[in-house]
């Protein structure tokens, strides 16, 4: 099999890798003196790799993580299946990390490769909370991606994870994300249904997580609006309002949570006051107001 040499580009079938990396290939020792400059910040042996991932983690270094994401097949090999999960752990938030600050989908592409070894790993080391929580995060990429399908297929393997071994926590994000493709599908009575299954396993959940509740929330009530359910909007933008206002005043200040929630409870006056003769916008609306003028 021909290789190209990293310094001159000459195809060969013979070319002689770098003995410290053992990443790059020469001709020889000429063209590896003259590529000594530009290739001595990266040729680093395993063990320095490692040392830079591990500082890199503690710092939470997005982009020095992803420098040596090249050499993670080399870092993993002959490593037990518990530390290539963690090594894949790694790679994967620093991708979310820079999905964060850039918005590229292609670290969305990357996630979903990456968690999707993660969940296989997951599957044989028998976590399977983590397992479905894994296929969770993949099916929410893959939304990112527009692929519905595909993400549906994951979700409901992550369902048939929960609903085997009783994890509330994995059924209530498979049921959210089901719910999210059916509405988008125009299957809205199905989507209804499994986002009100979502709300009904958020306190059974095995860990407590008030944003969880939010989410769920948020997701659901907007779902009822657009199937003009409003009876059974009316009593969970109450809750909405009482678990984002709780949220707010943990934190010390008004959340994204709590403007979510009084959106939506002007959404709801603005309905029913087109159905009914109330008119009187409560007082809370007044804070709405204020930040939207802002």
């Amino acid at each position: 099999m021909m290789s190209s040499c990293s310094h001159c580009g000459t195809q060969r079938v013979a070319l002689k890798r770098c003995s410290r990396c053992k990443q790059t290939s020469y001709c020889g020792a000429e063209c590896q003196h003259a590529a000594w400059k530009g290739h001595k910040k990266s040729c680093l042996t395993l063990a320095e790799v490692f040392e830079k991932v591990d500082a890199a983690e503690l710092g939470d270094d997005w982009r020095e993580k992803l420098k040596w994401e090249g050499r993670m097949e080399e870092m993993m090999k002959d490593l037990k299946d518990a530390n290539c999960n963690t090594i894949l752990s790694v790679f994967v938030d620093a991708h979310l990390s820079a999905l964060s600050s850039t918005g590229s989908k292609d670290h969305s592409l990357s996630i979903v490769r990456l968690e999707t070894r993660r969940a296989e790993l997951l599957g044989k080391m028998q976590r399977f909370r983590d397992q479905g929580k894994a296929l969770c995060r993949v099916a929410c990429h893959l939304l990112i991606l527009g692929k519905q399908q595909e993400a549906e297929g994951f979700f409901q393997r992550a369902r048939k994870i929960a609903e085997a071994h009783g994890f509330f926590s994995v059924e209530c994000d498979a049921c959210l994300g089901l719910g999210k493709v059916a509405m988008a599908g125009l299957r809205e009575q199905e989507g209804v249904d499994l986002m009100r299954n979502a709300l009904v396993c958020v306190p059974l959940r095995e860990e407590e997580d008030p944003l969880i509740e939010l989410n769920v929330l948020h997701i659901f009530t907007r779902a009822l609006f657009h199937t003009h359910a409003i009876d059974e909007v009316e009593p969970l933008v109450a809750r909405f309002l009482e678990a984002a206002k709780a949220e707010s005043e943990k934190s010390g200040r008004m959340s994204i949570s709590e403007l979510h929630s009084l959106y939506t409870s002007a959404r709801l006056h603005e309905v029913l006051c087109t159905c009914t003769s109330r008119v009187e916008a409560p007082s809370h609306f007044s804070a709405l107001a204020f930040h939207q003028d802002r």
